[in-house]
């Protein structure tokens, strides 16, 4: 029986296990992989305490952090290559004689079978992928999905941004401050950004956006030269030059088998309480990019992790 088990080996993952080795809480970590979405980027300049590091570089960091706090062989167990399959709630267990009602039973996709007091989903998301021609191919050469990230690779260059949520809106926002200029392109109709963020954004003089577009194409040979475009509308096809491409067309939260025992928004994101991370669900706590807050960064996820082991602890000793 653990006192906690940790699914996820992002940032958010890692700083809580980190923080449950320290606070010698029996803790059961799982995870596929290191690192998370970032794993893929080339270079990152806001992970604090880095000026820039590689997405593999901060992975590596991750796990080494981790399996740090594992050398009692006692508090914290790592078990990495595993992905959860399903979590079954109010599993009997005798505890001093008492039955324990919190308890959750955590099945692996290889069979294994872990019995836990309290559990911390930290499994993130993935972007949605643009799904045009070349798109594939100069992923991370010029097409990226994080303009937090890689913006400041682009200053003085011409880019472009696929999307037309307030994602897409702030992220021309950011991208504004380093770039030439900015173009939105948005297939529906309409906007799906609040109307005062597009007023404000589209009052940029280097911003310009459009509507009814259809992607058609991702133009270079070794890295990004420009994209093709069709208005819908009017059927008139464009190709304009641009340096990058930041892709803003949603996430997809890894929350998938978990949507039965803990409740979801309808984007599929862990509803929580960000006061204290608790999922609607007792005994379970979610952070980072699975969740459902505003804000979505690597070290939002980190600092929202450990205010989840804060209340872990408490809960598991206090209450």
């Amino acid at each position: 029986m653990y006192d906690l088990i940790i699914i996820g080996g992002g940032p958010a993952g890692a700083a809580a296990a980190v923080y449950a080795s320290r606070k010698k809480l029996k803790t059961l970590f799982i995870t596929k992989e290191w690192g998370g979405q970032s794993i893929v980027s080339e270079q990152i300049y806001n992970w604090i305490g880095s000026v820039s590091i590689s997405g593999a570089n901060l992975a590596l960091n991750l796990k080494k952090h981790v399996l740090a706090n594992t050398g009692d062989g006692q508090t914290l167990e790592v078990k990495e290559g595993e992905k959860v399959s399903s979590i079954v709630s109010g599993v009997g267990h005798l505890e001093s004689g008492r039955p324990t009602p919190e308890t959750f039973s955590i099945k692996t996709e290889s069979g294994e079978e872990f019995l836990t007091k309290t559990i911390l989903i930290a499994t993130g998301s993935g972007r949605k992928k643009l799904e045009v021609k070349n798109a594939d191919k100069l992923e991370h050469k010029g097409l990226t999905y994080c303009a937090t990230c890689d913006g400041p690779l682009f200053s003085d260059m011409d880019v472009v941004v696929v999307g037309g949520g307030n994602a897409a809106f702030e992220s021309a926002a950011q991208l504004s401050a380093y770039c030439n200029s900015v173009t939105i392109l948005h297939r529906s109709e309409k906007f799906r950004a609040d109307e005062i963020t597009v007023e404000k954004v589209l009052k940029n003089p280097k911003i310009k956006a459009y509507k009814d577009i259809d992607i058609l194409e991702i133009k270079g040979e070794n890295f990004v030269e420009g994209i093709i475009y069709k208005d819908k509308i009017s059927n008139i096809e464009t190709k304009l030059k641009v340096s990058g491409i930041f892709i803003e067309i949603g996430q997809i939260p890894n929350t998938n088998f978990i949507k039965d025992i803990v409740p979801l928004d309808e984007g599929g994101r862990v509803k929580i309480n960000p006061l204290n991370q608790k999922t609607e669900t007792p005994g379970i706590w979610a952070a980072g990019d699975c969740t459902d807050i505003l804000y979505h960064q690597n070290n939002i996820a980190a600092g929202d992790a450990v205010r989840a082991l804060e209340d872990i602890y408490l809960h598991i000793h206090t209450k």
